[in-house]
C-alpha cells in the first residue's frame, strides 16, 4: 500500500468526472459506451481502494469489484450489440440520428 487514501480517491473522482464529461459531451455512441466504462472503472478503483485501506472490507471489496466488472462486461456487450444493430440500419454512429426507432 503506497500512497494515501485521498490520492486514490481523487484519482477515482477525476476518472469518474472525465467519464461523465465524455458521456455528456460526445455524440458518438461508441464514445459514450467507452465513457460509461471509464465511470465503472473509477467506481471499481474506489471500491478496491477502500478494500485496501479498511481491513474489514478486504474480501467484500474484492467481491463487489468483481461484480461491477461482470456488470460492465454485460453492459459493453449489450450496448455494442445495440449500436451495431442501429448502425446497420441508419449507417451512422451518432446518437442524434437515432430519434426515430420504429422503422
Amino acid at each position: 500500500m503506497s500512497g494515501s487514501l485521498d490520492a486514490y480517491l481523487l484519482l477515482a473522482g477525476a476518472l469518474f468526472s472525465i467519464g461523465v464529461f465524455g458521456f455528456l459531451a460526445r455524440r458518438n455512441a461508441i464514445a459514450m459506451l467507452m465513457s460509461i466504462e471509464l465511470m465503472l472503472n473509477a467506481v471499481n478503483l474506489a471500491i478496491v481502494t477502500f478494500g485496501a485501506f479498511v481491513p474489514a472490507l478486504t474480501t467484500h471489496a474484492s467481491v463487489i469489484a468483481l461484480m461491477v466488472m461482470a456488470v460492465a462486461a454485460g453492459e459493453a456487450t449489450v450496448g455494442l450489440a445495440i449500436v451495431i444493430a442501429i448502425f446497420r440500419n441508419r449507417r451512422t454512429p451518432l446518437v442524434d440520428e437515432y430519434d426515430a426507432m420504429r422503422e
